[in-house]
């Protein structure tokens, strides 16, 4: 029995709204930034390459996280220090040393984000049972992709709507558009403060150094421990490479939409492209993560492991009709973007149930903290390079290399053990 009245409503598609807007600002809006600063691309690769590395090397520091104080408490604490650097990103703009102290900034930010990523994901496994956790698992993800959609979708294009108000200051109007976030983060500090309950498992801790160190040792002799080595590494692999060929494809996926037809692109205009993929796609994604919530907390992850499998690779093909046929009618198109979207968000459902079975036990704020961030490495470094193979072979041969390695996902799920209970409905 939980020791409040608070749904998880009231407080989940905040939280995961808050997780989701820093890091799509981070890798995202900041390279938009940048770009109109005046930083050439070489560098603009460089600086904020590095800003990802916060959330591939978190689980370093997730024991400090899950020893000390509450994950509640570090919610709310990382919320303030986002509003905080989003704010210092604004004041900073405007000043001399604008690149210096929007870097320190949004490095601040990346390490806040990656903070609350791991107290938010230990809170939500600490407040809610296995059945809940299935049913809401495609909640959080929607509302983590719908803060992606926001910060691509709503800042960038504020940007440019302010910038034909004030066409001579690139530098005031982001700042603008960086105090309205920190606006919205201490919103979602003063709602979390109220909304968020105290959790019975969620307790405090008041630890040495010598006790967080030794708890640290501990962790990690857990990690490795805790199953044999062979299934051990059978499950690194899996959230490492699950999501190996949409690595590949997540960005050259949206230059194929709007490059011009001359470079082998459909040359969707940006308000196309708003339909087709920030609309019709978007609905897809959502649809996709419910649908897939829903059916593993009805009969279990093991039951729909293959089928969201098939559901995250197989509509990838889309991509290669497109790239030859080269249609123009938008429902045609978007109609592709709805099937490959729909398919990602009930795909991704597994990996993230999958993550959450693999964390249970004593340390499962951090080894979650440390799949996550397999996972994020897994997917980062094939994009470092997907842009680098799109211009050596050309859209079709790329989307059909793709395709072809879809074999990897489907290869690495067919090693991983699943409790067929996990994620059931508890009978009463």
């Amino acid at each position: 029995m939980k020791n409040n009245n608070k749904s998880p409503w009231a407080w989940i598609p905040t939280l995961y709204m808050a997780e989701g807007l820093p890091n799509v600002i981070v890798t995202s809006v900041a390279v938009v930034l940048y770009m109109q600063m005046g930083l050439t691309d070489a560098e603009i690769g460089l600086y904020t390459g590095w800003l990802g590395l916060p959330w591939i090397i978190k689980p370093f520091w997730s024991p400090f996280v899950d020893l000390c104080k509450t994950k509640r408490w570090w919610v709310l604490l990382t919320q303030l220090l986002l509003g905080s650097s989003l704010a210092g990103i604004a004041f900073t703009l405007n000043t001399d040393f604008w690149f210096q102290g929007t870097m320190f900034c949004f490095f601040l930010m990346a390490f806040s984000s990656a903070t609350h990523d791991i107290a938010a994901d230990g809170y939500y496994m600490l407040e809610l049972d296995e059945h809940q956790q299935s049913w809401f698992v495609g909640i959080r993800n929607t509302f983590y992709r719908l803060a992606v959609i926001f910060g691509n979708g709503v800042l960038v294009p504020l940007a440019g709507i302010l910038q034909k108000i004030y066409p001579d200051s690139h530098a005031f109007v982001w700042s603008l558009v960086f105090y309205g976030v920190a606006a919205l983060f201490l919103g979602f500090l003063l709602w979390h403060c109220r909304m968020m309950p105290k959790a019975k498992a969620d307790v405090r801790n008041n630890v040495t150094f010598t006790e967080v160190t030794k708890g640290l040792g501990k962790m990690f002799k857990e990690f490795f421990t805790r199953m044999h080595w062979r299934e051990l590494l059978f499950a690194i692999i899996f959230i490492m490479f699950y999501r190996f060929p949409e690595a590949l494809l997540n960005a050259m996926s949206k230059t194929f939409l709007t490059r011009p037809q001359e470079d082998g692109g459909l040359g969707l205009s940006l308000e196309e492209y708003g339909i087709s993929y920030g609309t019709v796609g978007l609905i897809g994604l959502l649809l996709g993560g419910i649908v897939g919530g829903w059916l593993a907390s009805r009969d279990g992850l093991k039951r729909w492991l293959w089928p969201m499998v098939c559901a995250i690779t197989l509509p990838d093909a889309v991509y290669i009709y497109m790239s030859y046929a080269m249609p123009d009618n938008m429902i045609l198109i978007s109609s592709c973007i709805f099937i490959e979207q729909f398919g990602y968000g009930l795909g991704f459902t597994a990996l993230t149930l999958y993550m959450l079975y693999f964390s249970m036990g004593q340390f499962k704020t951090s080894f979650y903290a440390i799949c996550t961030g397999l996972s994020y490495l897994g997917l980062q470094v094939p994009a470092m390079f997907s842009g680098f193979l799109k211009d050596a072979v050309g859209y079709q041969t790329f989307f059909i290399i793709v395709m072809a390695l879809c074999s990897i996902t489907f290869l690495v799920a067919w090693f991983v053990k699943i409790d067929p209970e996990f994620g059931k409905k508890k009978k009463d």
